[in-house]
């Protein structure tokens, strides 16, 4: 049985939690970011409402069916500087998926790592998931560098796998099984 709400989740040096109205200036600071808003729902305008309007949508992703949407905040400041969802579209096959942004002005400190290694474990505890799928653009070394420190295995690459902007991306797919 999954959990009807966000939970709060930990791992040093971030907490995943849900999104709260004042994280809104973390989504106006990844508005102009080059790949954020074409990946997700991140609004390009930059302005306080399309901000709340994204948070509102965050909040509802569990109430739909869609998934968990949990900020990535720093643990000694309750900051958020980025997102990760648990995506739930394939959950009556047992597979859930993962993605995650940090804006770019909190990158490379860890929270990615941290944030997947709190999702991850706490997805392959649940009774409904036994196959966590991550799909990352074979460029974006830093993201694949944080799946493989999870241990997520790379399967092979998807070749034009999701539409990214106006163009068609291949996609490296990982996966971590319930057992591993």
């Amino acid at each position: 049985m999954l959990p009807d709400t966000v939970p709060t989740l930990g791992h040093d040096p971030i907490v995943l939690r849900a999104f709260r109205d004042e994280d809104a200036a973390l989504v106006q600071s990844v508005a102009t970011d080059p790949l954020i808003p074409l990946i997700t729902t991140v609004p390009t305008s930059g302005t306080s409402d399309d901000a709340i309007a994204y948070i509102q949508r965050q909040r509802e992703r569990l109430r739909t069916g869609a998934g968990y949407s949990f900020a990535i905040a720093e643990a000694g400041t309750d900051e958020a500087v980025g997102q990760i969802g648990l995506w739930l579209a394939k959950i009556d096959e047992g597979r859930a998926s993962t993605g995650y942004w940090v804006a770019p002005q909190r990158r490379r400190r860890g929270y990615v790592t941290a944030a997947l290694h709190a999702l991850t474990d706490w997805a392959l505890r649940l009774d409904d998931v036994h196959r966590l799928e991550l799909y990352v653009e074979p460029w974006n070394d830093g993201s694949w560098r944080a799946a493989e420190a999870c241990g997520y295995t790379r399967e092979g690459l998807l070749r034009s796998w999701q539409q990214v902007g106006d163009e068609r991306r291949d996609m490296y797919m990982y996966s971590r099984i319930e057992c591993e």
